[in-house]
């Protein structure tokens, strides 16, 4: 299956701790980079993000982020510690008594006093556990947005491909008319200019013109070459930069028609096959 690595996807998940939400997108790239941003909360699950991510896509570049809310009966509460209290007040008693001076001791003192104020700590593990699913769930759904998008491409640059073999089944029939006409023009000119030619002398000029205009050997690439493409788009795994070779040659096959082209008919039949593949390249340059 072809995959583009373009594609966005998002995945919520809501208990009765709240909600947390992953966002994930990513875009062409030469290799795979990956950047998980998360809260300080859930720092403990980027290892295995990254991890994931790594195993699971080739190419591209990949940002993922988590986002949360906690409802509020599961938010931290700061509780007072009334039996430290009852014990610090207790012990400045018994010193006012032993020294004779009274040492009133304010509210805002107490709770200054280390371990007065207690902060309710939730535990965390049952929710950096849905988070990773969610998580991988989020990732899932991405993969299968890119497999879709990949698909998509796939068709296009089938398309594009069949377009390319028509033309070069187009070229190979037209050739034989071509040199025909073209012996015919320059008998034309000749005769035209009243000069006087040897046959010999006509026929190697127009065995030079056949030898100028002779592109079978670059429809032959052409029809490997498109052979190839298609080999390579039904392969699993990696493909792109496979196929993006494949582009430079179908293009460097095109300039050559186009630079032996004796007529205005092939010249512009190479123009279109130029089009087509540049087509196909932009394409390939989000396939993974």
């Amino acid at each position: 299956m072809t995959h583009s690595m373009t594609a966005f996807s998002r995945q919520q998940v809501s208990s009765d701790w709240g909600s947390i939400t992953w966002e994930i997108r990513s875009v062409n790239h030469r290799y795979l980079e990956t950047s998980v941003r998360l809260p300080d909360s859930f720092r403990g699950l980027e290892n295995a993000a990254r991890e994931t991510l790594r195993k699971k896509l080739n190419r591209g570049k990949v940002e993922c982020q988590l986002r949360y809310q906690f409802v509020e009966h599961q938010q931290s509460e700061i509780n007072l510690d009334t039996d430290l209290v009852l014990k610090l007040m207790r012990v400045n008693t018994e010193l006012e008594q032993i020294t004779g001076h009274s040492q009133h001791i304010t509210s805002n003192e107490l709770l200054k006093w280390p371990g007065v104020l207690k902060e309710e700590q939730f535990d965390t593990a049952d929710i950096e556990t849905q988070a990773l699913a969610a998580f991988n769930q989020a990732l899932d759904e991405h993969i299968a947005s890119r497999a879709r998008e990949g698909e998509a491409m796939k068709g296009f640059i089938q398309q594009r491909l069949d377009s390319i073999a028509e033309i070069v089944v187009s070229i190979r029939a037209k050739l034989p008319q071509i040199l025909t006409l073209q012996r015919q023009s320059l008998v034309a000119k000749i005769t035209e200019l009243k000069a006087e030619i040897e046959p010999t002398r006509l026929e190697q000029e127009v065995a030079l013109l056949a030898q100028k205009a002779d592109v079978d050997e670059e429809l032959d690439r052409l029809d490997a070459h498109l052979i190839e493409v298609k080999r390579v788009l039904d392969t699993q795994g990696q493909k792109g930069r496979r196929l993006d070779f494949l582009m430079q040659e179908l293009n460097r096959e095109a300039n050559t028609l186009s630079s032996k082209s004796i007529v205005i008919e092939t010249t512009l039949d190479a123009v279109e096959l130029k089009v087509l593949i540049e087509q196909m390249r932009e394409q390939i340059q989000n396939i993974e």
